[in-house]
């Protein structure tokens, strides 16, 4: 397929113009960093909801799901019912708690227990590691989008990258929530048609499909064995799950961004709720819509083209879902799926972009320079965008040129540098007893563990040392914070107690200090000793 059909383009086209077009409406409000960063916290939940849930769901998603249940089972699913458990167990704790504790930026509280040096190196952690995954977004998404349309790869980087660097860029945090907001609904719809095509077409119909499926055993989670050096074991996938969407409530900018646009406490864990509510859902559609494509070609019998094989003769599983999408989503309805695949990484990019900016504002430049103006800061924070954003694309493109090659580099990358900060939360939030000397000797320990672990094991291996990591690889980041945690603890207890530490800043503190606050208080004091 060379080219998309008219109907599908103009499906496009209607996308891309409502995204322009609700980013120029808030251009003119964008006069503040309160309002640039944090919505004048103004947003009703169920917008943040969808905003969160936009975040979320990339264009990786959009590939590696069906990719990973065509190949195998549902066993990658695991995880995301994390992104439930954690909130149902510490949401309502830690959402109030940032909401009160920090200002704009996640990693203020970083500072208020273990000094500046913790919220420079968290901040950078985060950076590193959303910046990186901004180039890989922007890569995936050519996977579909030039398989189904013959689109040259580098245009489409260009483009999807150039458009959401526009409207993040005039339109702040309140252009990015909106845009989500829409991009969260033409993601659903895109899910649904891909489904309702294939269910239609099922030879012998869904039941057909469903049964074959089962007896293949397609629909497995993986072994419940409690083994965590397997790959594929259950209780892997949701220990990794646990301490990722750990992080991601505690630890990461985009979420905790998401908690302080909020109008209230109360509409934040709604919010925040609703977009994890949604997840789970959305995963487990793209992880039916793999299964689905194998028991398709199972029961049709239509043999692959060679494209779609490797040197081997096996089907290249990520191959599959676009290659489908060219040759049986109908007129029209390709063009929905194509704007929730742009969505998709748009979204993504959008919101690391803006979390990216407020972070280098507060935490960097509002330190190096503490006279500047609210004005200036704000010119500063557009910058960052649009130079991140650039740089960005410019990764995309590198990765698209590269191929495996830098997808190692990536995955090191990352995996080293943004490591341990879930651990470094738990240590800060749950010991009063910890210091910065002891999260220090916790944070190198974490980092020289991630280093060697990373190159010397798992897929993408670059050194064999002779005694390599041999575990699964996602069990490298848990294992991470748990010598962030248990380390940083351990090596505190050879050093002074701070007395600097205040109670609020700790689990009891805080549920102590919470009684006495007005539950509807967006904001507390406790915001002005960081942003006065």
């Amino acid at each position: 397929m060379n080219s998309l059909r008219p109907l599908d383009l103009v499906v496009i086209a209607i996308y891309f113009v409502a995204v322009a077009a609700i980013g120029l409406k808030f251009a003119r409000r964008q006069t503040t960093t309160e309002a640039y960063f944090v919505a004048r916290r103004s947003i009703p939940a169920w917008a943040m909801g969808l905003s969160v849930f936009a975040t979320i769901i990339s264009s990786i998603t959009f590939i590696a799901y069906p990719g990973a249940a065509f190949k195998g089972d549902w066993n990658q699913l695991v995880p995301g019912f994390m992104a439930v458990g954690v909130l149902l167990v510490l949401g309502t704790i830690l959402i109030a708690f940032f909401r009160h504790a920090v200002g704009m930026s996640a990693y203020e509280y970083f500072e208020k227990r273990f000094g500046y040096g913790a919220r420079a190196y968290s901040a950078l952690a985060f950076s590193a590691g959303h910046f990186s995954k901004m180039g890989f977004v922007l890569f995936t998404v050519t996977t579909a989008v030039c398989g189904m349309t013959g689109w040259d790869k580098y245009n489409v980087i260009i483009g999807v990258g150039l458009l959401t660097i526009l409207y993040t860029l005039v339109g702040g945090l309140e252009a990015v929530i909106w845009t989500e907001v829409l991009q969260g609904l033409v993601k659903i719809a895109g899910v649904i048609v891909v489904l309702g095509v294939l269910i239609s077409i099922m030879p012998g119909g869904a039941g057909a499909a469903f049964q074959l499926a089962a007896e293949k055993n397609k629909f497995s989670l993986g072994s419940l064995n409690f083994d965590l050096t397997a790959n594929g074991n259950f209780w892997v996938m949701l220990l990794y799950g646990a301490f990722f969407y750990l992080q991601k409530y505690a630890a990461d900018q985009t979420l905790v961004q998401r908690y302080l646009v909020a109008k209230s406490d109360r509409d934040a864990l709604k919010g925040v709720a609703l977009g994890a509510f949604l997840c789970v859902p959305a995963w487990t559609a793209f992880m039916l819509v793999g299964t689905l494509l194998w028991a398709y070609y199972q029961l049709s019998g239509e043999v692959f083209p060679a494209q779609l094989l490797d040197a081997k003769g096996q089907v290249i599983a990520d191959r599959v879902f676009p290659f489908f999408l060219t040759t049986k989503i109908p007129a029209g309805l390709a063009g929905i799926f194509m704007a929730a695949l742009f969505s998709a990484a748009m979204s993504t990019m959008s919101s690391d972009l803006n979390c990216l900016s407020a972070v280098g504002v507060e935490d960097y430049y509002r330190k190096l320079r503490p006279d500047s103006t609210d004005r200036q800061r704000l010119f500063v924070g557009k910058i960052i965008i649009a130079v991140s954003g650039l740089l960005a694309i410019s990764v995309g493109a590198f990765i698209a040129s590269k191929g495996d090659g830098a997808l190692k580099l990536y995955y090191a990358a990352t995996a080293i540098v943004a490591g341990g900060l879930a651990g470094m939360f738990l240590l800060a939030f749950f010991s009063r007893r910890a210091n910065r000397q002891g999260l220090w000797i916790g944070i190198i320990s974490a980092l020289a563990f991630t280093a060697w672990a990373t190159l010397t094991g798992g897929k993408y291996q670059m050194l064999n040392l002779g005694w390599n990591y041999t575990w699964p690889d996602v069990m490298i980041g848990v294992i991470a914070h748990v010598i962030v945690l248990v380390v940083g603890y351990g090596a505190s207890w050879f050093f002074p107690a701070d007395t600097n530490v205040k109670s609020e800043w700790t689990f009891w503190g805080w549920l102590e200090k919470r009684k006495t606050l007005k539950p509807e208080n967006p904001i507390s004091s406790a915001v002005a000793e960081v942003n006065p």
